[in-house]
């Protein structure tokens, strides 16, 4: 049972780490030229919705890379 805590609270540090860094790198494209005037709470909130899809994808791929990385012992 203290696995699963452990392992919880792993998959939830990395997933709000991975938002805040695709949160960050965003902030450097230059999307407002495809915003249009009057229109700023959809683009925060449209950043807000990118970075979270990207961030969690991501903290997704690396956790199931460490996990099955971790249970390629067993193929030996």
């Amino acid at each position: 049972m203290n696995f699963l805590g452990t392992q919880a609270l792993i998959s939830l540090i990395s997933h709000i780490l991975f938002i805040v860094v695709t949160f960050w790198s965003l902030k450097g494209l230059l999307i407002e030229k495809w915003i249009k005037k009057n229109h700023i709470q959809q683009a925060r909130l449209l950043y807000l919705f990118l970075s979270i899809a990207i961030g969690y994808l991501v903290s997704s791929f690396f956790i199931e890379f460490i996990l099955m990385s971790r249970n390629l012992i067993f193929l030996f």
